[in-house]
C-alpha cells in the first residue's frame, strides 16, 4: 500500500495490506493506530499471551507475523495508550467476527470462494433506462430456521427459498439492510463494529459469497446497505482505539449522533480511507451489484440540519468517495438515502453533484401516505400531494421508497396506514397505491412484508408472517412485479417527454390518469381515489387492459371477463369502482 496516498485519503483498498492476511505458514497482523504507547495481538495461536506489533517509524503503522496462526482462530489487538490505560479491541480491518456478545475478529481467508458469475459481471448495467425493482430485506427476521436457537438461516441455505421469492414477484434486486458486523440486533445492522466483517449471525463470508453468487445466476443482484455516518459505540470497536478519538470527533456536538452511535471525523484522510476502502470491499471482494448509503443528509449538512450549514469535509469525501468507486466499479448502483432538498444528488461530480446514480424521494413517500390516510371527502383539497411529485421527478433520478422505517415504531404497516376501518376499503386502496407507485416515475423500493398486505408492524426478532403469501393482495403485488418488468415505458424514469398528466374531463377531484411512454409503448394508468365509483374519458379509443385492481382474484369486486369500457366512439370512457385503478396499453 502506497502510505502517503493512506495520509492524503486516496486509498480505496487499504484492507489488502490491513487486517490478518494469511503468508506461507504465518499469519501477520497490520492495524493503523498512530497515538498508540504499544500494541500487541492476542489469540487461540499465542494461548492468548501477547505478541508485540512493531512500528514502522512514527508512521502510526503496526505490525508483527505470527508463525503457526491459523485460519478460523480468534484473535484481538490490545491497545496500551499513552495516558496507561489497555483496551481490547476487534480488528477494524478485520474480516470476519465471533458471534456476539463475542467480540474477537477471526482470521479468514478471502479466496476460501471462488466466484462463477462472470456473465453477470459482465452484462451488470447502471443504464437509467434499465427496470429496478428492489426487495428491502431484513435476513434475520424474513424466515427463521427452526432448527437454529436463533432462528437464523444460513446465508447459503437460505437462498433456495429467496430466489424463487424474489423472481416470483419481479424483483430485479436484493437490498440487505446492513450485514456488516454489530453487536446489537435491535440496531438492525446499522451501529457496526465490524465494518469488513459480515456478520456471523447467519455465516461465514465464504457462504455470504455464494449466496450473491446464486443470486446472480437467478438474474437478481445484490445491493448492500453501507453505513458511512456512524459506529458502534462498544469499546471494543472503534471508540478511542488508540486511546485517543481516531475514528470520531472528539467533541460530543458533533461527535455523537441521534441515535448513540459515533459520527465519523470525515475530515482525517485516514478515516476517509478506511470508509472507502470498507465501501469498495463489498463491491470487489462480495460481487455486490450497489450500496445504499445511509443518512445521507447527515453527511451533507452537520448534524443532518441545513440550519448548521453544509458540511464541506463530508461533500469532499462523497464525492471522492463516489468518484473513486465508479472508476473501479462503473456498472454498479450507489444510492442515497437523503431527506433533504440539496441539490445534485444525482448529478455528475464534474457538473458540482455528488455522483449517486439514485436518490430515496422521501417527500414522495411522505405526501404520498399522508393523502392515503386522508378521508375521502378531504382529498379533494389535497389533490396537490400526489401531484406536487411531477413536478420535479426529472429534477434527479429518484428512487420511490416504502422502506423499513416506515413500517416500525408505531407507524403501522401499509395497509394499516390506508384511510377507513372496513379491511376491503383498506385492501383496496393499497392496491390503487402500488399501482400509482410502480406506474409513477422513478425506481421502486419496498420492505419485505409490505409485497403481503400485513396488518402488523415489523420486528426484527420475529418471523414474517408468511401465512399471508398467495392470498389476493399478495397475487396482486405480484402480478404488478411481472407487468412492471414486462413493460419498458415504467423504466423510463427521468426524461419529461416520458411523461404526461391527463386532466380527468369530468373533472372528478380523486381521478388521477397518466401516460408513460418509452421503449416503443405508451401506457396509460388511471386511478379513482374516492369512496363512489366514478367515469373517466379520454383519447384515443384503441387500448388493451393489462391490470384492474379491482379484480376478484386480487380481492376486488370486477370480474375479468365483466367490460370495463362502457362507451367507445373517439375517445374511451370507463366506469371505476371505488378505490380502483387500471393500466391500460394504448395500441399505435
Amino acid at each position: 500500500m502506497d502510505k502517503q496516498a493512506f495520509f492524503d485519503g486516496q486509498v480505496f483498498d487499504a484492507y489488502r495490506w490491513f487486517g490478518a492476511h494469511i503468508e506461507n505458514q504465518s499469519v501477520i497482523f497490520r492495524v493503523f493506530a498512530p497515538n498508540a504507547a504499544k500494541i500487541t495481538v492476542t489469540g487461540a495461536f499465542n494461548s492468548w499471551k501477547e505478541d508485540a506489533l512493531q512500528q514502522d517509524g512514527r508512521s502510526g503503522f503496526w505490525s508483527v507475523s505470527v508463525p503457526g496462526a491459523q485460519v478460523g482462530q480468534f484473535y484481538k489487538y490490545r491497545i496500551y495508550a499513552q495516558d496507561g490505560t489497555v483496551t481490547e479491541h476487534c480488528d477494524p480491518y478485520g474480516f470476519a467476527m465471533e458471534l456476539r456478545p463475542g467480540c474477537c475478529s477471526v482470521i479468514t481467508d478471502l479466496s476460501a470462494y471462488t466466484f462463477t458469475d462472470a456473465d453477470w459481471m459482465a452484462a451488470r448495467t447502471a443504464s437509467p433506462a434499465a427496470p429496478v425493482n428492489i426487495y428491502e430485506l431484513h435476513l434475520g427476521s424474513w424466515l427463521q430456521d427452526a432448527t437454529d436457537q436463533n432462528g437464523w438461516y444460513r446465508y447459503d441455505t437460505i437462498a433456495d427459498r429467496l430466489i424463487p421469492y424474489l423472481r416470483e414477484h419481479g424483483f430485479t434486486h436484493v437490498e440487505f439492510l446492513p450485514l456488516s458486523e454489530h453487536p446489537f440486533d435491535g440496531s438492525w445492522g446499522y451501529q457496526n463494529t465490524g465494518f469488513f466483517a459480515p456478520t456471523s449471525r447467519y455465516g461465514t463470508p465464504a457462504q455470504l459469497k455464494a449466496l450473491i453468487d446464486r443470486l446472480h445466476h437467478a438474474g437478481i443482484g445484490a445491493i448492500m446497505d453501507f453505513v458511512p455516518v456512524h459506529f458502534a459505540v462498544d469499546s471494543y470497536g472503534l471508540a478511542r482505539f488508540d486511546g485517543t478519538p481516531l475514528y470520531e470527533y472528539p467533541h460530543a456536538d458533533v461527535g455523537e449522533s441521534e441515535w448513540g452511535s459515533y459520527n465519523f471525523i470525515h475530515s482525517r484522510r485516514e478515516v476517509r480511507c478506511f470508509l472507502q476502502s470498507a465501501a469498495n470491499y463489498w463491491l470487489e471482494e462480495f460481487h455486490f451489484d450497489g450500496l445504499r448509503m445511509d443518512a445521507v443528509s447527515r453527511l451533507i449538512y452537520w448534524q443532518g440540519d441545513p440550519a448548521r450549514g453544509v458540511n464541506g469535509d463530508t461533500l469532499e469525501f462523497l464525492k471522492n468517495l463516489n468518484r473513486g468507486l465508479k472508476e473501479r466499479h462503473p456498472t454498479a448502483l450507489l444510492i442515497a438515502e437523503d431527506s433533504t432538498t440539496y441539490p445534485g444528488v444525482t448529478h455528475p461530480i464534474d457538473a458540482d453533484g455528488l455522483g449517486f446514480d439514485y436518490k430515496w424521494d422521501l417527500g414522495w413517500m411522505h405526501d404520498t401516505l399522508c393523502y392515503f390516510q386522508t378521508p375521502p371527502e378531504e382529498r379533494p383539497q389535497h389533490r396537490d400531494q400526489l401531484l406536487f411529485s411531477m413536478q420535479y421527478f426529472s429534477n434527479e433520478q429518484y428512487l420511490l421508497p416504502f422502506s423499513h422505517d416506515e413500517v416500525v415504531h408505531g407507524k403501522a404497516a401499509i395497509v394499516q396506514k390506508m384511510w377507513g376501518a372496513d379491511l376491503t376499503d383498506k385492501y383496496a386502496q393499497a392496491r390503487a397505491l402500488y399501482l400509482y407507485m410502480f406506474t409513477h416515475p422513478g425506481k421502486k423500493l419496498n420492505f419485505m412484508g409490505n409485497e403481503l398486505g400485513l396488518l402488523t408492524e415489523w420486528n426484527e426478532a420475529a418471523a414474517l408472517d408468511h401465512s399471508f403469501e398467495h392470498g389476493p393482495f399478495h397475487t396482486f403485488f405480484c402480478t404488478l412485479g411481472q407487468v412492471y418488468r414486462a413493460h419498458p415505458a415504467l423504466h423510463c424514469d427521468y426524461e419529461t417527454d416520458n411523461f404526461r398528466w391527463i386532466e380527468p374531463q369530468d373533472g372528478a377531484p380523486c381521478v388521477f390518469a397518466w401516460e408513460r411512454c418509452g421503449g416503443g409503448e405508451r401506457l396509460l394508468a388511471v386511478c379513482n381515489l374516492s369512496d363512489q365509483a366514478q367515469p373517466f374519458s379520454a383519447a384515443p379509443p384503441s387500448v388493451r387492459l393489462l391490470l384492474h385492481t379491482d379484480w376478484t382474484r386480487f380481492g376486488g369486486g370486477t370480474k375479468e371477463t365483466d367490460p370495463l369500457f362502457f362507451n367507445i366512439s373517439d375517445n374511451i370512457s370507463i366506469s371505476l369502482p371505488k378505490f380502483s385503478a387500471v393500466l391500460l396499453q394504448i395500441d399505435a
